[in-house]
């Protein structure tokens, strides 16, 4: 009966139609959306460690059965993690930094002991304490036990800027003042550090620039959505037309912080160029590279991208990429260049989008996978209460100081080797 009935039902015109779609949607869902994400990192210490202890990395990502299109994750993880999660009382300290500017720094200590991990979190490219993927990470994490503080960038966080110097994404200087105020804030804590998006240049450049530094204050480090190459990602956002929308969107966010800042008003840049600015690329042309010293914006963005900085990283780093993220291609991802690498692990989603990853029929929770991987990698690495992750870093430093010793001879080497110039060189 059932069967006659589905029959029935099957051979009427527009139902028959709808139930070929119903079925060839949700076999594309399972077979390109529902996989396993990819890590990508050198058989060695650290990769066992994460896929024995991160249960998130040897599961299927689920994303949203609706929602598996890069653009709407993005839009709408936004939207709703700013109905669900609400505002976050935090405590404000200014730090005022060498050259006399000023950073606001946001903790969240609620519910954690005397000597709980701490997680200093840098925001995207405008973003600040408040914003919806930071109020994600904070709750994850303090939900875990553990403090947070964000780290706002200059002029960001509702706080007035005191120098005529805003941020980039291949300056580290600020951070590396943030990291050691915090570390003699809370000298008995373990550290650890996530940047997202822009915020994962600035933390993927001071890894790799100032890496005995870092390694000196951070256990661990995370970054999520960054943009690898930064050519190629600013390519990606320019195209049209959904692309470009997005990324006209972050243009004239970049313009309404400029706009805020008084203090260039006293100046001889022409900000009326500048807030003409319709996409990432041109501010940073007209405005970001110039201020950072820069002769071309191709130059700033060569100093920012992080494609080829991997194998100075010495402090265990996870990294969150989504296959489709429109800020990045996949093509850009250093997969390869992560599997040669003891201290960098990429994890690669197939859908997500940028900050998105959303997941569930409906993904109203606040615990979702952004942020669920984010709480069981520190959990694991900062609280460690096995002694496990300690072992592993110690591990780690050995195959670091080895290979420290190899690149220092090789370029020795080739230091002393005579240079022959031909004739027809």
């Amino acid at each position: 009966m059932l069967y006659d009935l589905y029959c029935y039902i099957t051979n009427l015109p527009r139902l028959h139609l709808l139930a070929s779609s119903v079925i060839f949607y949700f076999l594309y869902y399972l077979l390109q959306a529902v996989k396993r994400p990819i890590v990508a990192c050198s058989d060695g210490p650290f990769k066992k460690f994460l896929l024995k202890n991160i249960p998130a990395l040897e599961m299927k990502f689920w994303p949203t059965f609706w929602c598996v299109e890069s653009r709407a994750q993005t839009v709408l993880a936004s939207f709703l993690r700013a109905q669900v999660i609400p505002h976050i009382n935090y405590r404000r300290e200014i730090l005022t930094l060498k050259d006399g500017g000023e950073v606001a720094l946001d903790w969240l200590e609620e519910n954690c002991a005397e000597g709980a991990p701490c997680i200093i979190i840098l925001p995207g490219l405008t973003g600040e304490s408040q914003a919806e993927y930071i109020k994600c990470l904070v709750w994850s994490a303090n939900n875990e036990g553990m403090r947070v503080v964000v780290f706002n960038n200059r002029g960001l966080g509702g706080i007035e800027l005191k120098t005529p110097r805003l941020y980039c994404a291949a300056n580290c200087e600020d951070l590396s003042e943030v990291v050691k105020h915090v570390r003699n804030t809370v000298p008995h804590c373990k550290l650890g550090a996530t940047g997202i998006s822009m915020g994962g240049l600035i933390l993927g450049n001071y890894l790799a620039r100032s890496s005995e530094e870092a390694r000196t204050y951070l256990q661990a480090a995370k970054i999520i959505s960054v943009p690898w190459d930064v050519h190629k990602g600013n390519a990606s956002i320019e195209k049209p037309i959904l692309n470009s929308l997005l990324g006209r969107h972050l243009a004239g966010s970049l313009c309404r912080t400029l706009r805020k800042c008084e203090i260039y008003k006293k100046t001889d840049i022409d900000m009326d160029r500048i807030l003409s600015c319709k996409t990432i690329k041109e501010f940073d042309a007209e405005f970001t590279s110039k201020q950072f010293g820069y002769a071309h914006v191709d130059d700033y963005y060569d100093d920012a991208t992080l494609i080829n900085k991997l194998d100075k990283i010495s402090v265990p780093l996870l990294c969150l990429s989504a296959a489709d993220d429109p800020f990045q291609p996949l093509e850009a991802i250093p997969i390869k260049a992560a599997e040669k690498c003891s201290h960098v692990a990429i994890v690669v989603t197939a859908r997500g989008g940028h900050i998105g990853f959303l997941e569930g029929m409906w993904p109203s929770t606040k615990d979702q996978y952004m942020g669920r991987l984010f709480a069981e990698f520190f959990k694991k690495t900062l609280f460690d209460k096995d002694g496990e992750f300690e072992s592993t870093t110690k591990e780690l430093q050995k195959i670091y100081e080895e290979y420290e010793v190899l690149t220092s001879s090789t370029e020795s080497l080739n230091a002393s080797m005579p240079v022959n110039f031909s004739e027809n060189s």
